[in-house]
């Protein structure tokens, strides 16, 4: 049987990723993960620490964290040692930069893009650079490879999500229909034989832009990012900045302001969607926009 543990203890151990269990002086420990991704030897090692230290019992949290329950206390310091050597650390827990969940888009047949590799530049810039970082609340991100938001980017403190505005080379188009036939939206319609693109329906998802077999239909593809989304016991949908993001640094230096906006304006106790009714949308998006 375990030792008691002290609340000092508790709560120093759960800055590390563990947390209390119902029965006391048992932690369930979190291991980070990229969105969820293991190498199959990694996924060996947690089933192995799993029995060695914890129930035998795993878990993923709805960030896509490795939990396993049922640690003793007094074996944590192992535990920690056990998962290091197969390059997994614990945390995700507290007033920090949370872990970084992303959708497949990488290997989705909707993905625009690399969703793999942006979440492990978050992951390893933010993360785990900014682990000593003690922010006024939680800080999550969420990475969605197109605009289905399949991992529901928007509801996350701050979202990225990937689109492809289509255009129309009216000179190459030979009237296929493929682009119309593909749109979900029926936001391309057919006029005088050519393509018409509604922007109030479109979701720039680039599909008309993979239907076209002659490349008459192009795409211009961008990052857009939300702000302030929210889940929990109360909710909010993020709001999309008002530029759109070319390239994968911008989103970094954009994470990067955000993170920083909120450490000098944001109250203790508060989510940045907090900070951001009580200064309100424009005046948070105007320093942000302005320091990028």
């Amino acid at each position: 049987m375990t030792t008691s543990v002290s609340k000092t203890d508790a709560a120093a151990v759960k800055a590390q990723g563990f947390l209390q269990n119902k029965a006391a002086g048992f932690f369930s420990g979190r291991i980070l993960t990229i969105t969820g991704r293991l190498t199959a030897e990694q996924v060996l090692a947690v089933a192995e620490a799993a029995k060695k230290f914890g129930s035998g019992q795993v878990s993923f949290t709805t960030r896509l964290n490795i939990e396993i329950p049922g640690i003793p206390f007094e074996k944590i310091p192992a535990f920690k040692e056990y998962i290091a050597a197969y390059g997994l650390t614990t945390g995700g827990t507290g007033p920090k930069v949370r872990p970084v969940v992303g959708c497949k888009g990488g290997i989705c047949q909707n993905g625009l893009f690399d969703t793999f590799g942006l979440t492990e530049d978050i992951f390893e810039r933010f993360v785990k650079g900014c682990r000593d970082l003690v922010l006024p609340n939680k800080f999550k991100t969420g990475v969605g490879g197109c605009p289905n938001n399949c991992a529901k980017p928007d509801l996350n403190d701050i979202g990225i999500t990937a689109q492809m505005k289509p255009a129309v080379n009216k000179d190459d188009c030979q009237s296929c229909q493929e682009c119309q036939n593909s749109c979900p939206m029926s936001a391309v319609t057919m006029a005088e034989g050519l393509p018409v693109i509604d922007e109030a329906r479109c979701l720039k998802c680039g599909l008309c832009v993979r239907a076209c077999p002659i490349q008459a239909m192009t795409g211009r593809f961008s990052y857009k990012i939300f702000l302030g989304g929210r889940w929990g016991k109360l909710t909010r949908s993020g709001q999309p900045l008002n530029r759109e993001f070319e390239t994968r640094e911008d989103v970094l230096n954009m994470i990067d302001n955000v993170i920083k906006f909120f450490m000098d304006k944001g109250q203790k106790g508060e989510r940045i969607s907090g900070t951001i009714e009580r200064m309100g949308f424009p005046e948070v998006e105007k320093a942000l926009l302005g320091a990028a």
